[in-house]
């Protein structure tokens, strides 16, 4: 049996609706995970959902391209926030990584790092966007910026998490940051390989059939 409290409930496709995020909302309750993860216009309902319960709000933010300005990505950070949201994950400007702009993309980190307040931060760098170099790259910009967590994934691109990008994201963080895999994870095999890799949380939209 695995540790329910390694997994995002996540839901975050654009036709989710009110009925199935509450569904969601109910069944994190009912199997303690960690969080459930949602777009910011669900942060209220979800907050609202599971109070009373240990399970965290999880709102994504810059998703899912991450190429919109800082201010709009630390905005919707803080929106989030008043919302309710006990953890942000946001998405990295992978242009501007690719352009070697590093300030940039340490900046745009650390303002949604500040705007998060007491929240958690996780970041997803979009691995099957980015060579070896840039991932280390990337790993090391989130852990300068201060962040709590890097991510492999938004789910939404050319792929998803594999357990060698988990074992080099831990490489890279140690082990005072969480590394989150996220995208394609949809069985218990997967799952057992992503956390023999490193990973300390999972995002998935499979979860109550890779814990049961």
């Amino acid at each position: 049996m695995l540790n329910t409290k390694l997994f995002d409930h996540t839901i975050l496709k654009a036709d989710a609706t009110k009925e199935a995020v509450i569904k969601i909302c109910k069944e994190a309750k009912e199997h303690s995970f960690m969080s459930v993860c949602v777009n910011g216009y669900y942060t209220s309902l979800v907050a609202k959902e599971l109070e009373g319960s240990d399970v965290k709000v999880c709102t994504v933010v810059g998703f899912p391209l991450g190429q919109m300005s800082t201010a709009a990505k630390a905005a919707e950070t803080m929106l989030a926030v008043a919302d309710g949201a006990d953890e942000i994950d946001m998405v990295i400007n992978v242009g501007a990584l690719k352009d070697q702009d590093y300030e940039v993309v340490l900046s745009d980190i650390k303002a949604v790092k500040k705007a998060c307040g007491n929240a958690l931060l996780k970041v997803i760098i979009e691995t099957c966007l980015l060579t070896e170099e840039e991932k280390v790259k990337a790993c090391e910009l989130s852990k300068e910026a201060g962040a709590d967590f890097v991510k492999t994934s938004t789910g939404f691109s050319t792929g998803g998490a594999t357990a060698e990008d988990v074992a080099l994201m831990r490489r890279c963080v140690g082990e005072e940051m969480g590394v989150k895999a996220s995208g394609g994870i949809r069985n218990k095999e997967t799952a057992i390989a992503m956390i023999e890799a490193g990973a300390s949380r999972l995002g998935t939209s499979a979860t109550i059939a890779i814990c049961e």
